[in-house]
């Protein structure tokens, strides 16, 4: 298990594992967003593609290159890894992502899902067994 926080840059925080929410809750970095270069930190870490689950939370509002982004998760799945990326939500609990990207992740067979903390457990298994996911489409 592996934890790897970005904004343009990219920090792993692997060493501090033992409470991820403590962690994810109490990360701030500097703004911005380079999911590409997030996702290439991450794929050059991948000894075992067959066994990776790669679980990027994102808006997916790409500040880096849209097009090597969609290529690179589509060379991860290719491999082998389990790609799902959980949307951020609003304050107010909304849906909040760049709908345009969760289409094309979807279009290659990696789940994007926004869910509430307690349907979380539900729909990560869902999009892991790759069945229908028991939320709304984000994408339509």
């Amino acid at each position: 298990t592996r934890l790897v926080v970005f904004d343009t840059s990219v920090v792993d925080l692997t060493d501090q594992i033992d409470d991820p929410v403590d962690v994810l809750f109490g990360t701030q970095l500097g703004g911005g967003t380079d999911i590409n270069r997030a996702l290439a930190y991450c794929q050059s870490r991948i000894t075992r593609p067959a066994e990776t689950v790669v679980v990027l939370i994102s808006d997916l509002y790409e500040g880096g290159i849209r097009n090597e982004m969609l290529k690179r998760v589509a060379a991860m799945k290719a491999s082998g890894v389990q790609f799902v990326t959980l949307l951020a939500l609003s304050d107010e609990g909304a849906p909040a992502y760049d709908r345009e990207h969760a289409a094309a992740l979807g279009a290659l067979g990696a789940p994007a899902f926004a869910c509430t903390p307690d349907l979380f457990p539900e729909v990560m298994a869902a999009a892991l067994e790759k069945r229908p996911l028991p939320i709304p489409d984000p994408t339509g």
